[in-house]
């Protein structure tokens, strides 16, 4: 593998990268250092950090452009608009300013293959235009589908452009020489927007994030929760297709009638505030800032039920990448998702976890008061968790996964 890379040149859009932690910015930035690793000449474009408090970071402020090296990788930043609240305006107005300034520009010289990772309809259609300007092969990795998310996550307006948003990602990925997809239940969806089937390779997100290796009830004490209590923890992004308001009626229900049961919501985003003012006055649910990452793991181990919530709606456009960690853990899932989408298949692949009907705080609370009650259940649950990360989620493998895509669309 290292032969087909030395020498190469790589260019990867991506409107999130390193030093944003969360989403997909992980997976964009540790493809980009492998390959610089294997010998590759990697340029990276990317926005500037604002995932997922949707908010530049503090020292990138007042920048519209630079120019960095980050461990091997020539990363080129422009400055987008970012939107706090999410609308089908606000996110077509992101879309369009990142194109518009990513497209002047860009990194030069000519690359041997550009990789674009999608959700960012800007970030394919970038690709795609520099691809063909050099006359080389653009390889797609679609995180979440678009159009599939416009209709399905409850973004205001979003109904009314699901089908131009579909149209422009279906031009992407038909002009794209490999499409890689991290779940197969996107494959349908992806063949029926007229990408050839042969073209299409599933490349499954990995765990991007070590095992835990602090001592558990130190770090339950230093968060504040008791021996006593059984924690609930959800961390990540607060958006609109996690319907965390299911976890807020949840926390009303143990309120009356699990009062040892503890909801904390950990990590930031667009919903944030308003699921603060949901839950004002609840004793039992609680909020907590993103934590370190070396402290990440240690803190997704100390709590006793790991969920993962989305909206009704969700279900072919997204596969979120909590997962990986979660699993990693060692800690028991639940999952409030659709029954027949993506989410759900993951949670039952891995036998780490019980899958709950979406928006139903109900079925939530007495599936996690179960828990409470099988703490030997509970436990093996989890257990799970770590042996399905090393049989299909290393890393090795998930790099592996992405560099043999980049390898065969080279060889074409």
């Amino acid at each position: 593998m290292t032969d087909v890379f030395e020498g190469r040149r790589v260019l990867l859009v991506s409107t999130n990268y390193a030093p944003e932690r969360t989403g997909i910015a992980p997976y964009s930035t540790l493809t980009a250092e492998h390959l610089a690793a294997l010998g590759a000449d990697v340029d990276v474009l990317t926005g500037m950090p604002h995932y997922p408090e949707w908010r530049i970071h503090s020292e990138y402020q007042g920048r519209w452009r630079t120019v960095e090296n980050r461990r091997g990788v020539r990363v080129h930043r422009r400055r987008s608009f970012v939107p706090r609240r999410q609308t089908a305006l606000f996110r077509a107005a992101y879309e369009t300013s990142f194109l518009a300034h990513g497209s002047i520009r860009p990194p030069t010289g000519r690359p041997d293959v550009v990789i674009s990772q999608m959700p960012t309809l800007a970030g394919g259609v970038i690709g795609g235009r520099l691809a063909r300007r050099h006359g080389v092969p653009h390889v797609v990795v679609v995180q979440d589908l678009m159009g599939a998310a416009a209709a399905q996550s409850g973004i205001g307006g979003g109904g009314r452009v699901a089908s131009l948003v579909a149209g422009v990602e279906a031009r992407v990925l038909r002009g794209a020489v490999l499409t890689g997809v991290v779940h197969e239940s996107f494959v349908d969806r992806v063949t029926a927007m007229g990408v050839p089937g042969p073209r299409v390779r599933v490349v499954p997100n990995w765990a991007h994030v070590p095992s835990p290796t602090g001592d558990r009830r130190a770090v339950r004490a230093r968060l504040d929760w008791s021996d006593e209590e059984f924690v609930l923890l959800h961390a990540g992004n607060m958006g609109l297709k996690q319907g965390l308001e299911v976890l807020v009626e949840m926390a009303r229900i143990a309120a009356r009638d699990t009062p040892r049961l503890r909801i904390v919501l950990m990590g930031d985003g667009s919903r944030r505030a308003h699921l603060e003012h949901l839950a004002a006055g609840l004793p039992n649910l609680t909020f907590l800032p993103p934590v370190p990452d070396a402290d990440f793991p240690d803190v997704l181990a100390a709590a006793d039920v790991l969920a993962v919530t989305q909206r009704a709606s969700v279900l072919d456009m997204s596969l979120p990448s909590k997962l990986t960690s979660y699993f990693a853990s060692g800690r028991p899932v639940v999952a409030s998702v659709a029954a027949d989408g993506g989410t759900a298949q993951e949670v039952r692949r891995s036998a780490a976890g019980v899958v709950v009907p979406a928006e139903d705080p109900e079925a939530l609370h007495g599936t996690v008061a179960g828990l409470m009650r099988d703490p030997g259940g509970s436990a093996a649950l989890g257990a799970r968790g770590p042996a399905y990360v090393r049989q299909r989620l290393s890393p090795e493998a998930g790099l592996g996964r992405i560099t043999a895509m980049l390898s065969e669309a080279l060889a074409r």
